[in-house]
């Protein structure tokens, strides 16, 4: 996994991220590993007002990656805002924990092996008021989980859209609550506000203790906020919520999602009076039934793993497959 941090305004982090590549001899139109067809740069030509709405200072971050890297800003506009969308990508496991003043967020970050060296764990000090931010990605831009110095953190599963629209996407989608939420009820408000152009879900904690699921897509959001006699929620690559059963579409392989997501569910329902950090770390070891076992021999896998310990300040990361990777202890961001 790459560690990377950057500083500054969003356009000179997008320049060092692009100067930082080119010095390497690296440029991302020849690493993009799908075609940039005329569907995804019409798409997201449709996408451009959203985030010129909702989310400008990103468009001034790949402006900076563009002209470092000498190339067009819609290209790469095109990878980063039609991804989980055109097509959706099926992977990662999420749950979310409050007991007790314990407060977790776990997530096994499930993708293709042949791309597990372009994984990055990213730290983001912005300026403009954004609060210090540490996620992860397999991409670049975009964030898969993480959290911010106010005690948000977040991760996100992939879901199959139905059509897709012009909104923001998932990546960015997290990147944004955690740049500009401070708590779960922020982050839910925000996301209720927001047109997306793909479908997943959002596992949210903060510091005070409150968690919550939320499944969206298009045409729809739903929130889950866990009762106190069972106080956590899991998820997946499918939607499990009542009102958004509609929304789920088939496809041809879900990389296990169901047999995942009855892992979590089975071992929180029975053991979440106990669960600490070092169970959450088991769980998404697969200590506890099926989570990252794949057949690595299929070509996917768990790449990366985090548990988010809010109360005690501590991500405990595993960079790669936790069944066989120690997870190591890393202070969360802190306001300077």
């Amino acid at each position: 996994m790459q560690n990377l941090s950057f500083r500054g305004s969003h356009r000179d982090v997008g320049l060092q991220w692009g100067t930082q590549l080119a010095r390497a001899g690296q440029f991302l139109p020849e690493r993009i590993p799908f075609p940039i067809t005329p569907e995804r740069l019409d798409f997201a030509r449709a996408c451009l007002p959203a985030y010129q709405q909702h989310f400008p200072a990103i468009l001034e971050e790949i402006e900076g990656i563009a002209l470092a890297q000498n190339c067009a800003p819609e290209l790469l506009q095109a990878v980063l805002f039609s991804m989980y969308a055109l097509p959706p990508e099926l992977h990662c496991s999420c749950f979310a924990l409050s007991r007790e003043g314990q407060v977790l967020l776990g997530r096994n970050s499930d993708f293709y092996l042949a791309l597990e060296a372009e994984n990055k764990a990213v730290e983001y000090r912005l300026s403009s008021g954004v609060p210090p931010i540490l996620g992860h990605t397999t991409a670049f831009v975009e964030l898969e989980d993480g959290v911010n110095a106010h005690g948000l953190a977040a991760g996100l599963t992939a879901v199959c859209p139905t059509v897709p629209r012009p909104g923001l996407n998932a990546g960015l989608l997290l990147r944004l609550l955690l740049e500009t939420c401070r708590s779960v009820e922020e982050a839910v408000t925000l996301i209720r506000g927001l047109p997306l152009a793909s479908a997943q879900t959002l596992t949210l904690a903060d510091t005070s203790g409150r968690v919550a699921l939320v499944e969206c897509c298009p045409e729809r959001t739903e929130v889950c906020f866990p009762p106190p006699e069972r106080p956590f929620v899991c998820a997946v690559n499918e939607f499990h919520l009542t009102a958004m059963q509609s929304f789920r579409r088939p496809v041809p392989d879900t990389w296990q999602s169901e047999e995942r997501y009855q892992t979590m569910e089975r071992t929180l329902d029975r053991g979440w009076k106990g669960m600490d950090t070092r169970g959450a770390r088991d769980l998404l070891a697969g200590r506890k039934g099926f989570l990252c076992q794949y057949d690595r021999g299929s070509g996917h896998g768990t790449v990366w793993s985090v548990v988010f310990d809010l109360s005690g300040r501590t991500l405990w990361r595993a960079e790669g497959d936790p069944s066989c990777c120690p997870f190591q202890p890393l202070p969360l961001p802190r306001s300077e």
